[in-house]
């Protein structure tokens, strides 16, 4: 369709500013930016595709995606993202990084709860320590038996396999949306 109409308004000069900068960035002139905004609004079906996007863009974080929820399927987000401790935004955004890159994130409340059980292994370790240093000291005769070294390790094993399964678990809620509890 031929262009042959002019659409003209007055704005501020820090409009004008900003939408010149808008457009330089763009490799744009104002008035093909307009037109690609107008036609963007209006729905016109001509308007710039994401190809044609900037790719700085592109990549901002503050860049949005509107998507259409079923009513059930909302409260199903607001349920997994509440049990994570996340806004639904923020559980879907890193619901779908975890999808296109193959990803299994970690949320925060889960990192701590790891950082709490590698504190928990360097105690172990560190007692683990004393009891060999203890047990070259005092010699044979020491009260310290194997026993109690096997105990520790057996600890050190049981937590070192109840991190690998919550990992996978965490893994595996990213691709199911939700950890199955039978695992």
């Amino acid at each position: 369709m031929a262009s042959d109409q002019i659409i003209a308004a007055r704005v501020s000069s820090d409009t004008k500013a900003r939408l010149r900068a808008l457009a330089t960035k763009r490799g744009l002139s104002d008035s093909a930016l307009l037109k690609d905004l107008l036609e963007l609004t209006l729905g016109d079906g001509n308007a710039p595709g994401p190809d044609d996007a900037d790719p700085a863009s592109r990549q901002s974080r503050r860049a949005r995606l509107y998507v259409r929820l079923r009513p059930d399927d909302q409260l199903l987000l607001a349920e997994r993202a509440a049990a994570r401790r996340m806004a639904p935004a923020t559980y879907v955004s890193m619901l779908v990084r975890s999808h296109l890159r193959d990803l299994s994130p970690l949320p925060a409340d889960e990192l701590r709860a790891l950082n709490l059980v590698v504190a928990e292994l360097g105690a172990i370790g560190r007692n683990l320590n004393r009891i060999a240093r203890a047990t070259h000291q005092a010699g044979p005769a020491a009260d310290l038996r194997d026993v109690h070294v096997m105990a520790m390790i057996r600890v050190c094993g049981a937590l070192r396999d109840h991190v690998k399964a919550l990992l996978k678990a965490n893994a595996l809620s990213w691709k199911v949306g939700h950890a199955d509890p039978r695992s």
